[in-house]
């Protein structure tokens, strides 16, 4: 009995001994396993991000004073976790410097304790197997290629280069496009034939993490360089247009969205290239999370409040002058958001004529009328490049006048390039209104009044304000077509605003302040001319009452010259025609050539505000065109 006892004793740690041996073994697998598996996402794109986001965190979190250390180390510590926080903060704004910063930063992480190096770099992308590489990868390499020999010209090198801004038709469409696409790309790397450095692809994979940790996502680079715009967000199938159809249970068309041979709005991002707008059909933001991330973020400096489901829309500036307009659901159908940018440095009268037959006419006429004080619009549709040439005129204005601008976001930023003039630029805010912005500028000594945009009824009234008693003269933009519906634009607003109750006085208002209108045109290729110069002639009623009844002898008479006076009464309250307009410049057959000639009031109150110089050679210039004209006395 005890010999049996004895034997089942020793079975049972023997099969205890074997349980544990195989569980030991079996955790040794599993470890051996996952240490595999993580050794294989180590260098991800994804893991590495989430190792930079927590290690940056340390950084700013971390209470240096619980670590001991000297006075000058802490005082050196402080500094670099206040350089930090403050780059970190600047470069969701748009801060060149700042993403410089925090680049570079990610680079010494990822290089000195992430362990990063050549053999596993191509982990993140597959820089030695160009097969595997998307269309963004080649994107990516192509444009950081380009940017060290052209910079921030980089992308315009590349699309002229390979003449890309042009329309081409993409297979099962029948009609052209500005798009493009994932083989276009493919095409150009092969030819490309790119060979990276280490430091290279360093680069390119920091600048892949950085723009999904606090840049802009797949339009980070795009947005920085010298282009008119990027915009996303407005193209594609909305989210809720998704959920839609997976309601229904429309399998084939939810197949086709999940293929992604359908885009999704999170796959929309094109650009505003030279007065073209192009579709980027091989990039896409990935998910609608991120198209929203970007939303969020792109607006905001200089803190303009809170873009929400009851304010669903933001119109700001970013740190480098760049206009954000931002719209979210349910104002919009989807998350969306438009950068606009203006190269003030570039904008001049110049490009605007480009290489035409008769530019030099153009570039004078336009020289004289800014000199000359002429109140002007600028007109055209939306992306023609109002703002854009009204920068350029201001180029002439003489330098001993006063400046003052009225903006709903700031957009010229003309202090950047005129620094020792006196300009300055107000706006309203949702505390100010641009009446009152109007009515403190009365009180600050300017010369010269410029809109940005006259977009408002609220606007347009101040526009006539400021043409009538607030400055010497005013430049502004306009969306009018023609002359007579800038006219009556302006007409009705003032009408809306409540300035006037009387439609002909309103009317006779506008005319007055008008001088000329200069018409740009956008054709359907993105080409981008000025289509016409127009002046307005206010028309004069001379036509007066007369007394003469009351000489006359008989009834028979009276009533004759009664009808007389009756005739000018409805002649001046019916539709008498306040003003007349004509074209002194026209775009014809790819020439410009002046036609009519300016009206001699005109002439006489132009030579009158130039100096002495301008005015020799505006008549000169009259002269040579027109034929001689009629001199006034000088003021």
């Amino acid at each position: 009995m005890i010999l049996i006892n004895i034997l089942l004793i020793l079975l049972v740690f023997i099969v205890g001994a074997l349980l544990v041996i195989y569980y030991i073994n079996k955790n040794k697998n599993a470890e051996v396993e996952k240490e595999v598996d993580q050794d294989d996402q180590t260098y991800t794109l994804d893991k590495m991000r989430e190792y930079v986001k927590k290690r940056l965190d340390e950084i700013t979190k971390v209470n240096l004073y619980d670590i001991g250390l000297s006075e000058e180390e802490l005082k050196r510590r402080k500094n670099k976790k206040y350089a930090l926080k403050k780059a970190l903060k600047g470069c969701t704004y748009g801060d060149i410097n700042d993403k410089k910063y925090v680049k570079e930063l990610i680079l010494d992480i990822l290089e000195k304790e992430y362990g990063i190096d050549e053999t596993n770099i191509s982990r993140a992308i597959p820089f030695d197997m160009p097969s595997l590489l998307t269309a963004q990868d080649k994107f990516d390499i192509l444009l950081y290629m380009y940017k060290k020999e052209f910079g921030y010209e980089a992308l315009t090198e590349l699309i002229k280069r390979y003449n890309l801004a042009t329309l081409k038709y993409l297979q099962g469409e029948t009609k052209p496009s500005y798009v493009i696409t994932a083989e276009e790309i493919s095409e150009i790397f092969e030819k490309e034939r790119i060979m990276l450095n280490f430091r290279d692809k360093l680069e390119i994979v920091v600048q892949r993490i950085y723009q999904h940790y606090k840049g802009y996502s797949s339009i980070d680079e795009i947005r920085d360089m010298n282009i008119d715009g990027v915009s996303g967000g407005v193209s594609g199938l909305p989210e809720s247009f998704l959920n839609q159809v997976a309601q229904t249970g429309t399998t084939d068309y939810m197949a086709q969205v999940t293929e992604h041979k359908v885009p999704r709005a999170c796959d929309s991002i094109w650009i505003f290239f030279q007065g073209k707008s192009i579709r980027l059909a091989f990039l896409s933001f990935g998910s609608e999370s991120e198209l929203k991330r970007v939303c969020q973020n792109i607006y905001k400096y200089n803190n303009p409040g809170q873009l929400s489901d009851t304010n669903g829309y933001k119109i700001n500036e970013m740190k480098d002058g760049s206009r954000v307009v931002v719209v979210r659901p349910s104002m919009s159908e989807t998350w969306a958001f438009f950068v606009r940018k203006f190269d003030v440095k570039r904008a001049t009268v110049e490009q605007w004529t480009g290489e035409m037959q008769g530019k030099e006419k153009a570039i004078e006429l336009l020289k004289y009328l800014v000199k000359g004080a002429r109140i002007i619009s600028v007109t055209g549709e939306q992306g023609c490049g109002k703002t854009t040439l009204l920068m350029g005129l201001i180029e002439n204005i003489y330098e001993t006048m006063n400046l003052r601008i009225t903006e709903t976001a700031f957009e010229l930023h003309l202090r950047k390039v005129y620094p020792t003039r006196n300009i300055l630029s107000m706006r309203e805010t949702e505390t100010i209104s641009g009446q009152e912005c109007l009515d403190v500028q009365k009180k600050t000594d300017g010369s010269v009044n410029i809109i940005g945009e006259v977009a408002t009824d609220p606007v347009a009234s101040w526009m006539i304000q400021s043409a009538q008693v607030a400055s010497k003269f005013t430049l502004f933009t306009h969306h009018a077509k023609t002359f007579p519906d800038l006219v009556t634009a302006l007409r009705n607003s003032m009408l809306r605003a409540g300035v006037f109750k009387n439609e002909k006085t309103a009317e006779e208002q506008v005319v007055q302040v008008l001088n000329f209108d200069i018409h740009l045109k956008k054709d359907f290729r993105g080409r981008r001319y000025i289509e016409r110069v127009t002046e307005c002639i206010p028309i004069k009623d001379t036509s007066e009452y007369n007394y003469d009844y009351r000489t006359e002898k008989n009834m028979d008479d009276k009533w004759v010259k009664f009808f007389d006076n009756a005739t000018t009464y409805f002649s001046k309250v019916t539709e008498q025609k306040l003003y007349v307009y004509q074209n002194v410049l026209e775009y014809i057959d790819g020439e410009y050539q002046l036609t009519n000639k300016i009206s001699d009031q005109n002439i006489s109150e132009m030579r009158s505000n130039m100096d002495e110089s301008d005015a020799i050679e505006f008549d000169k210039f009259i002269e040579e065109n027109w034929g001689k004209t009629v001199k006034s006395k000088r003021k």
